[in-house]
């Protein structure tokens, strides 16, 4: 199975890349996962939407050719980052490549309710008509205080954490295979 993963950050060391890279090793044996770059989009333009920039064109030829998409977002000012909603308009508008495309989320944050405030915004977004993802339900993953919970290196290093995220993926592949395609 191919995962696009989809980080609302575009910091370098931003805890919520080296989430995404934990995962993709960690699980590399289950699926490939593909990091995408927000960074190199431009901002979503109506009057370009028919003949986008080719970052553009690329980011969504990389979505439609995955079987899945993974969200990892950060919280900023209690909602998601403008890097990440510029991503979705971008996905939302002329070929729409997530329409019917499943999903899941995660998030760090080092405060200790992780990114719930910005998951919940995500879920209601990805249930809207340009995109309209099915979403796993029933599988929150919030890492909050993630300073405390991960390694210079970049991996996960509480246990409780990597034992809910193994389980959060188990649900997430039988749920996926379960689809429709």
């Amino acid at each position: 199975m191919k995962v696009a993963a989809i980080v609302g950050s575009i910091r370098k060391d931003s805890y919520n890349k080296k989430l995404a890279r934990y995962i993709q090793k960690r699980y590399s044996d289950r699926f490939e996962l593909d990091i995408l770059d927000v960074r190199s989009l431009p901002f979503y333009d109506q009057d370009i939407e028919n003949e986008p920039s080719e970052a553009v064109q690329e980011f969504k030829r990389r979505i439609a050719d995955a079987d899945a998409v993974l969200w990892v977002v950060p919280e900023y000012n209690g909602t998601i980052p403008g890097v990440l909603g510029n991503a979705i308009d971008w996905l939302s508008r002329v070929d729409k490549v997530m329409n019917g495309k499943p999903s899941w989320i995660v998030g760090a944050s080092m405060g200790q309710l992780g990114t719930v405030k910005a998951q919940l915004h995500l879920r209601d977004i990805l249930f809207s008509m340009g995109i309209s993802s099915p979403l796993l339900p029933g599988n929150e993953v919030y890492v909050g205080a993630v300073h405390e919970k991960i390694d210079a290196e970049g991996n996960l290093i509480h246990e409780p954490t990597v034992k809910f995220l193994d389980s959060v993926v188990d649900n997430f592949l039988a749920w996926v295979s379960k689809l429709p395609r």
